[in-house]
């Protein structure tokens, strides 16, 4: 052993060098079987979603907190199916984008962050508004392979069954 390896810190207790980005998209989903897209300020159009906490928050807790942080609506963790994995690379970071999904009867979602989002609306699958930011297009994609979105190349891991979409 060398003095520096001494010196540093247990392996197990040693942060990993930063290499990816973990975040969550959810599919809301109401009663009439639309989907909640929001109308971002860069000019495409997205899920709701965001950065999971490195605080131990679960992907099902982020997409929970997300979901209420952007648009008011509060869904319970255990209404939260995450059904896949999506994986990119952006400028040589692993983008890692967790897909959720939450069904909610009636709701009437507020923009809560003006400064990012300009308004909600509840658009049937097929009906889909372009464009389709990135990750929500994949996410999408994997939801309702059905729909044929366009989308960047991603690699995809099933991680529970997804509820049917409603009809």
């Amino acid at each position: 052993m060398t003095a520096d390896s001494m010196d540093a810190p247990p392996r197990n207790t040693r942060p990993p060098v930063a290499q990816a980005a973990l975040g969550v998209g959810v599919v809301v989903q109401d009663g009439e079987g639309r989907i909640l897209l929001g109308r971002h300020h860069g000019g495409t159009w997205e899920l709701p979603g965001g950065k999971v906490d490195p605080t131990h928050e679960s992907v099902a807790a982020a997409a929970a907190r997300e979901l209420c942080e952007e648009t008011g609506l509060r869904v319970a963790v255990d209404d939260v199916t995450v059904f896949a994995m999506v994986h990119d690379v952006v400028a040589g970071i692993n983008r890692i984008s967790m897909a959720a999904l939450v069904r909610v009867d009636d709701a009437v979602p507020r923009v809560t962050e003006p400064d990012l989002i300009s308004t909600w609306r509840w658009t049937a699958p097929e009906e889909l508004p372009g464009p389709l930011f990135d990750p929500s297009a994949q996410i999408l994609a994997v939801w309702r392979p059905d729909l044929a979105i366009e989308h960047p190349a991603a690699h995809h891991l099933p991680i529970a069954l997804a509820p049917r979409a409603r009809a």
